[in-house]
């Protein structure tokens, strides 16, 4: 039900408020990723739009006059397609289509759209129609006509092109049906976790697009697929990996993303299990982007949501081959430094300082740039983790530790 067909490219227009919460630079920090999200879909933006409210219209997001201009612009350009940033409810999202004449997404309608083309396996097929069923079934009394209109397209994919005549009985019975079905998957998987024996696991983690294939690519010397989009990898990897005769199992999962959608969360439940049931983490970021102590919040929020914020964690900052910062003339008295005017070097003292030594390590995946200082730490950590479970190995075996670290 998930197949993907090429469409050609939609032109889009990006919507999304300023409010008491959300200055007009994060807002376009947002927007900048959801240009990201719509390049990843197929689609390109043409214009931005932008409101600043106290709180949205609760029938239509935006006012009245912001509306009567984007429905005048999508009609002068030709524009199909308008995604707002933040999640609408069934009755804006219907309201708001009968004003514009248009397909309208939300954030979290993009993201799962993004996840319907990206799942390859059956399983991963099988997480991303439920969480779009859940999704859609508040969404329904709306959705078919809507859908017989707009044919194909970004947000188009999945159970919507196949069940236009269905009502929320028969989505219902579906849920049920993909639920049991994942309950059935999730057991397997269960069984191969209890059956990797004692090894220690370590996991990939991360946001999105922040170079953690490439990584596991590296480290594992294995072909995992890497590609300069978002939500490249969906489907959990794991290999064996071996430093200095210390072997354990590394796992490479999804990529998390602001406002990650909660149907998402709990569709991906046994993916999330690999982070869950790790020993070790490494939070892999991206120092190049500019939002990128915003994507380790992120990050750490959605690990406090699954209960793995309490884990062993090492921060590996990737890609410092691409961090440049911003350069302040010395002549320049009018300028405030900030934190995006950090060198590299300043960044290592400044994470290192408030977060202690041995928490962090900086490295370019690409380059292989200190990465036998990574593997190092990796092997410390992982060492660690090893002989706190296996402890009557000192003693039983006293020449291993030695073996071990040589």
């Amino acid at each position: 039900m998930l197949e993907v067909e090429k469409i050609d490219i939609e032109k889009t227009v990006l919507v999304g408020i300023i409010t008491q919460n959300q200055s007009e630079d994060k807002l376009n920090e947002y927007l900048d990723e959801l240009e990201f999200l719509t390049f990843t879909a197929g689609g390109t933006v043409v214009k931005r739009f932008t409101q600043k409210l106290e709180r949205p219209n609760p029938k239509t997001f935006l006012g009245t006059g912001k509306m009567e201009e984007i429905a005048a612009y999508i009609q002068k350009f030709h524009v199909n397609t308008v995604i707002f940033d933040d999640e609408l409810s069934p009755s804006q999202q219907k309201n708001i289509s009968k004003i514009l004449q248009a397909k309208v997404l939300d954030r979290t309608n993009l993201i799962l759209d993004i996840f319907a083309q990206r799942a390859e396996t059956s399983y991963a097929r099988t997480q991303v129609e439920l969480a779009q069923c859940q999704y859609l079934l508040p969404r329904l009394a709306g959705m078919w006509t809507h859908l017989e209109r707009q044919k194909g397209g970004i947000g188009l994919r999945g159970p919507g092109e196949t069940e236009i005549e269905t009502d929320r009985r028969i989505v219902r019975d579906r849920i049920a049906l993909l639920k049991e079905k994942i309950k059935t998957i999730d057991r397997q998987m269960s069984v191969q976790r209890s059956n990797r024996g004692a090894m220690v696991r370590v996991a990939l983690v991360g946001y999105t697009n922040v170079g953690k294939s490439t990584l596991m690519n590296v480290i594992s010397k294995s072909e995992v697929f890497v590609e300069n989009k978002l939500f490249a990898t969906l489907d959990t990897t794991v290999r064996k990996v071996v430093i200095k005769n210390l072997p354990f199992l590394l796992s490479d999962t999804v990529g998390f993303i602001r406002k990650l959608p909660t149907q998402l969360i709990e569709s991906f439940k046994s993916t999330l299990d690999e982070v869950r049931e790790a020993d070790l983490l490494l939070h892999v970021v991206d120092i190049s982007h500019p939002d990128f102590e915003d994507h380790i919040a992120a990050v750490n929020q959605i690990l406090q949501d699954i209960k793995s914020n309490d884990k062993p964690t090492l921060m590996v900052f990737n890609k410092i081959d691409a961090y440049k910062h911003q350069v302040i003339e010395e002549d320049d008295l009018m300028t405030e430094r900030t934190r995006k005017h950090y060198t590299l070097d300043e960044w290592k003292q400044t994470w290192m300082s408030e977060n202690g030594t041995d928490t962090a390590v900086f490295i370019s995946a690409v380059n292989k740039e200190n990465f036998e200082d990574f593997r190092a730490r990796v092997y410390e950590e992982v060492r660690k983790i090893h002989i706190s479970r296996f402890p009557y190995n000192k003693f039983l075996y006293p020449d291993y530790h030695d073996a071990v670290e040589e």
